[in-house]
């Protein structure tokens, strides 16, 4: 069984965090933000580039890189 992330949302899909994992700085600045398990997270923008996205949750927006939305998993 794969595990989903963020990273494999397509905008507009909504996702529920399931686990946050990672080093303690990256971990500990996502929860930070709300990105604990239960959160509805959905897509909503992707930079140019393609890296990185902006995810709408809790009434905000903010950018998450690939690098990091790899370690944002989903129920």
């Amino acid at each position: 069984m794969s595990i989903k992330t963020i990273n494999e949302l397509g905008i507009e899909e909504i996702g529920i965090v399931k686990k946050v994992r990672g080093n303690e700085t990256i971990k500990r600045r996502l929860l930070d933000l709300g990105l604990i398990e239960g959160t509805i997270i959905k897509p909503v923008l992707v930079s140019p580039s393609g890296d990185p996205r902006a995810f709408e949750f809790r009434g905000g927006l903010i950018a998450i890189r690939k690098e990091d939305g790899k370690n944002i998993e989903l129920k």
